[in-house]
């Protein structure tokens, strides 16, 4: 398992839009990003800051259910 990068929000964000997940509204410091599966509805909320902590960042690969592989080093 490699080490995840350190990502800003803009970067985490064009990384769940590659995945189909678009962004629905933008309030206060925070980006919403959703994706419809079926009826289903994946809401991602991603800190519009600079450096997103580790612990965010897992809980973000968490949520949108992508391969954490893709916020890793090479």
């Amino acid at each position: 398992m490699s080490k995840l990068k350190v990502l800003s929000g803009r970067e985490v964000c064009k990384i769940l839009q590659k995945y189909g997940f678009k962004e629905v509204r933008k309030k206060g410091s925070h980006i919403v990003m959703q994706k419809q599966i079926g009826k289903n509805t994946i809401t991602v909320p991603v800190p519009d800051h600079k450096e997103i902590k580790k612990g965010t960042l897992m809980s973000i690969i968490r949520q949108s259910g992508l391969p954490r592989e893709e916020f890793e080093t090479d």
